[in-house]
């Protein structure tokens, strides 16, 4: 998931916001200025309310900004690169590039973000005990304790051993440890993930159905689970099927490459017509990599402004291209080929561009494999 709004960098960590977070934030004021904190502090004008839920609700993304930078700060010391954060409707997401090296990094790197969730709420549930001593006013008591309930929620949810959780994850872990095999553990977590999200999407649906309007929201964790974890087997099945195969096994060699500043209307015209090819490096007159473009990138740029347009200013950036080297393990770059080049890697070697890797090229080596091993 893309961030709409880079707001940093924490301990080298890039964090964003998905538009949707303005749904949480507005569910959070709602819910929690006009619902639960008048009934526990009551008298206070509208407006008092509004900003308190706002407050709660800033200390709640807060809450997961750090469940999720726990993640990432302890997947980065066991050896995994970390693209960064994204905090969205249902949570935050802390993306990582491929898989953990081993069961025990795999149990850190998930068991550290409900620990950080747990330790949040006590030292949340510490503050409420010592406010209350010292005769605080009841809306910071109402804060303070919806804070610590939320995080108890958020650790102890995360804790359900169902892929995508981390729970789940804690579970690959075992099983992967137990069996020495994390493909047939990533195979039974992920499948009791979408067994509980399809549990959470009934639950859902039945809430609906009372008259109760929380049950859209566990519909649609639900359905999030269950994408994800399906995602994730899939990832894991085809990883199984790519099992020796490096990246120079399935590369296009010496892929052809386009000047930047050309307009999109000469590459359209003079270019993308003659080529058989559907993405293209961008270089200067030195060779320096300066971005990508797809031609379902260019479709984007309106018609009376391709002519004025140049390629530059539509590609991805070099830093988000995933870029690999020819001896790289084929199987850790399925999960870095998404985004903005549309399932693309670049090659390099010595610094030089020496190859593209495509979607189509990984969908030939999978059915290859397939018909060499025996396997579906």
């Amino acid at each position: 998931m893309k961030a709409a709004i880079q707001i940093g960098r924490f301990w080298g960590v890039s964090v964003g916001l998905h538009w949707s977070v303005l749904v949480i934030v507005a569910l959070l004021m709602s819910g929690i200025g006009f619902g639960q904190l008048p009934v526990v502090a009551a008298g206070y004008a509208w407006w008092v309310y509004l900003v308190a839920g706002f407050v709660t609700a800033l200390f709640v993304l807060a809450s997961l900004l750090a469940h999720e930078l726990a993640h990432a700060l302890v997947a980065r010391r066991t050896g995994q690169e970390v693209e960064g954060i994204t905090l969205w409707m249902l949570g935050g997401l802390a993306s990582l590039k491929g898989q953990a090296r081993t069961p025990g990094a795999e149990f850190r790197v998930a068991a550290v973000g409900p620990a950080t969730s747990l330790l949040v709420a006590l030292v949340s549930g510490a503050a409420l005990l010592l406010a209350s001593m010292l005769d605080a006013d009841p809306l910071v008591l109402g804060v303070l304790a919806y804070l610590a309930f939320i995080n108890v929620v958020l650790g102890a949810f995360n804790l359900v051993p169902a892929a995508p959780l981390d729970g789940g994850r804690i579970l690959r872990s075992a099983l992967w440890a137990w069996w020495d095999d994390p493909h047939r553990a990533t195979v039974w977590s992920t499948r009791i993930g979408r067994g509980f999200g399809f549990v959470l999407i009934a639950l859902g649906v039945w809430s609906l159905f009372t008259g109760l309007v929380d049950g859209l929201w566990w519909s649609l964790i639900g359905l999030f689970i269950v994408t994800m974890a399906s995602e994730e087997e899939r990832q894991s099945t085809i990883g199984r099927m790519l099992e020796g195969l490096r990246v120079r096994d399935v590369m296009t060699p010496d892929p052809e490459t386009v000047d930047g500043g050309l307009s999109v209307s000469s590459f359209l015209q003079d270019v993308a017509l003659a080529r058989r090819h559907s993405a293209f490096p961008l270089v200067d007159e030195d060779g320096v990599l300066q971005g990508m473009v797809t031609l379902a990138r260019l479709k984007r740029v309106a018609l009376g402004q391709r002519g004025s347009v140049a390629l530059r200013e539509v590609a991805c950036e070099p830093k988000e291209i995933p870029l690999v080297q020819p001896d790289d393990p084929l199987a850790d770059l399925l999960t870095r080929m998404n985004g903005c080049t549309d399932g693309r890697a670049l090659v390099f070697e010595a610094e030089r561009l020496v190859g593209i890797v495509s979607p189509t090229d990984i969908s030939r080596a999978v059915s290859l494999q397939g018909l060499n091993t025996g396997r579906s």
